[in-house]
């Protein structure tokens, strides 16, 4: 079995938009350099949010204009709302991520807006859509499946919001547990909920591993068909408007998981290694992947 798993490396934006300290722009293209060479096509590199509020993503328009484009490899910058996407669409970026939040509370916290101008918000922006061919643009379902402030998120709501993007002809869209509170037969459930309204769409998964949740809904996800999964190197992340929110998915156990079972990512797992290691140590922690943290099996050599 060598089925493919795309892997989309969030570290350099949703790995480092809660850590205390804040990176320099060389630093960050470092990070993204390092990826790139273990293997990663596909990656956050930027967040065009506003430095004042989340000031660890700052300097986006530099890291954009260092990053030209490049056969076969796709920088995604994360937009929460039009000027945000203006800014993208100036930028070198390969794709644009509109983040719409499930939960009025969360999305006013986030991006200042409920839940229907996020969705005004996004049809707005792909009005201004260049074309399919200069910019590709999905669409993070953010807390799909729960929110900090109201609760359990309604299977519904994620639907009517699915169904908006799949019918302004969103190329992705993207499945979060924002604050890594869903369970396996959630994640299922979620995936054929959105797949019953959008299902000619690609569906993709974003995981944090707060309740050690995280591999068991990859592995749920990949059981429903799913070939995308976003992951960060070291385990690094968490959401500066989520309460106790921790990091994504680790990159390396991603790997390590899928290769021993015999699926394909085309990433070199020593390499994660080495990079978590780096990044974690940049940032004064202690890696939260657990393979970065206790070696491969068996190991190398």
């Amino acid at each position: 079995m060598r089925r493919a798993i795309e892997i989309v490396e969030v570290g350099p934006r949703d790995g480092l938009q809660n850590e205390k300290i804040a990176l320099e722009t060389e630093q960050k293209l470092e990070l993204i350099h390092r990826l790139e060479a273990a293997g990663v096509r596909r990656m956050e590199t930027v967040s065009f949010v506003n430095p004042r509020r989340v000031p660890q993503m700052a300097g986006a328009k530099d890291i954009a204009a260092a990053l030209p484009r490049a056969p076969g490899r796709s920088r995604i910058g994360l937009v929460l709302n039009e000027r945000g996407f203006d800014r993208c669409l100036q930028t070198n970026c390969d794709e644009a991520n509109i983040v719409i939040c499930a939960s009025d509370s969360f999305g006013i916290r986030n991006q200042g807006a409920g839940v229907g101008e996020q969705i005004a918000a996004m049809q707005a922006m792909m009005a201004k859509r260049p074309g399919k061919d200069a910019l590709r643009v999905s669409v993070t379902v953010s807390v799909a499946f729960g929110c900090p402030f109201e609760g359990e998120v309604p299977a519904e709501r994620m639907r009517d919001i699915v169904a908006a993007a799949a019918a302004v002809e969103i190329d992705e869209i993207v499945l979060a547990d924002t604050i890594g509170m869903a369970d396996p037969w959630t994640v299922q459930a979620r995936v054929e909920a959105a797949r019953e309204v959008a299902p000619s769409t690609p569906l993709q998964m974003h995981f944090h591993d707060t309740r050690n949740t995280g591999l068991a809904n990859v592995f749920a996800s990949v059981e429903a068909g799913i070939d995308v999964l976003d992951a960060a190197v070291g385990g690094l992340g968490g959401c500066p408007f989520a309460p106790n929110a921790t990091g994504n998915v680790g990159t390396e156990d991603l790997v390590y998981m899928l290769e021993r079972a015999g699926f394909s990512t085309g990433l070199d797992l020593d390499a994660l290694i080495g990079i978590g290691n780096w990044i974690s140590g940049l940032l004064g922690k202690t890696p939260s992947a657990s393979v970065t943290r206790a070696g491969r099996f068996p190991p190398a050599g």
